[in-house]
């Protein structure tokens, strides 16, 4: 068996270079305060609309890491209905959408209240109500066994498969959460930004699930973050950011997990990996100024509500042809309420994978 980070005598006594990090960190702050600076100056609804955004990009994203596709619009509608943000042509969602939104919600939107087990075992609810990996039943809201065999994660095809990385054993699991979560909801003198680094890997390296562990460090990651600005509104995705560059996050992760308990070289690609994060949002924010931009311009249009919704809909990227019937779920004629001849602005800007996955097997 290979020696893994969690059989080292110091674990889980992570070290790193403060000063190789220094620059790193700070350039990642100061690029955190500038983009919270460039939101701010724009109005609440232009806010909605790049929050509603980036929220959905991390969602789909985070699962599409694991090789899981969510419907994008889907996703969209389920974070808008839960924010109270008006869009055109709701789309119903199912409930394992429902679910990964909820659990992604409540990481960010209260970021500043403890994580708890009982709070890990309710995501891991939300994430997985049908009780099922695949064809599998698994355990669900507990901390996993070794029914199946050792956790491991491994890729390649079945019969043929490479283990990257050997979990700890389940006996060990209840006692690696307490200490990780007493140091989580500590008072440590580090930085957020580095604790959120740190988090992501300490949980992936207890593995404390049957399934969905990536999603939950990745939220867990996403709640650091938001506590580190103090504010649940992000404008950026880190998980769009992995899911672009996932095969080097998972030799990262493997290179370290297999490695001591100095992790700089993990935290200085995760800070770096934040920083392409920060600045890819760039775009999601030029389309929001240029859709309030047209809203200025379009102002003294007579349009109606109905006009309003669809060209919001159209402005936020509607793919495909638009018809009749698309126009009529986007903006369903209200005959009690008449057309306003003049509105001065829209009601609302409403605003295969690396192959990788956790599986119990049999020695």
């Amino acid at each position: 068996m290979a020696r893994y980070i969690h059989s080292l005598p110091d674990w889980p006594r992570f070290r790193w270079d403060a000063d190789r990090l220094s620059g790193p960190l700070a350039a990642v702050r100061y690029d955190q305060g500038l983009m919270a600076g460039r939101m701010e100056s724009l109005g609440l609804a232009s806010r909605q609309e790049a929050l509603l955004g980036t929220l959905t990009e991390d969602v789909v994203r985070s699962s599409a890491i694991e090789g899981e596709r969510l419907d994008a619009e889907q996703v969209r509608s389920s974070i808008a209905r839960r924010l109270g943000i008006d869009i055109g042509g709701l789309k119903p969602s199912d409930r394992h959408v429902d679910g990964v939104v909820d659990m992604m919600l409540d990481a960010t939107r209260h970021y500043d209240e403890s994580l708890t087990a009982e709070r890990l075992f309710g995501w891991h609810v939300s994430l997985l109500p049908s009780r099922r990996s695949g064809m599998r039943r698994i355990i669900v809201g507990a901390w996993r066994d070794d029914g199946h065999g050792p956790m491991r994660v491994v890729s390649g095809p079945i019969g043929r498969e490479r283990v990257h990385f050997e979990a700890p054993p389940a006996r060990r699991v209840g006692a690696e959460m307490r200490a990780f979560l007493d140091w989580f909801n500590g008072t440590a003198t580090a930085d957020w930004v580095l604790r959120s680094a740190l988090a992501h890997l300490w949980l992936l390296t207890i593995h404390p699930f049957e399934d969905g562990n990536g999603r939950i460090a990745r939220a867990i990651a996403d709640l650091a973050l938001a506590r580190s600005e103090s504010s649940p509104q992000r404008f950026y995705s880190m998980s769009a950011q992995i899911r672009a560059e996932r095969t080097d996050y998972y030799d990262q992760l493997e290179r370290t997990q297999k490695g001591g308990t100095d992790v700089s070289a993990w935290i200085l690609w995760f800070l770096q990996c934040l920083g392409r994060a920060i600045h890819g949002a760039d775009g999601v924010l030029a389309a929001v100024i240029t859709k309030a931009q047209f809203w200025e311009r379009a102002a003294a249009l007579a349009l109606n509500e109905r006009q309003i919704k669809v060209l919001n809909r159209l402005l936020d990227g509607f793919e495909g042809k638009m018809t009749s019937s698309k126009w009529a779920t986007i903006a369903p004629l209200d005959l009690g309420r008449p057309a306003r001849p003049k509105p001065t602005g829209p009601r609302s800007n409403g605003c295969s994978t690396h192959g990788w996955r956790e599986k119990a097997t049999k020695d």
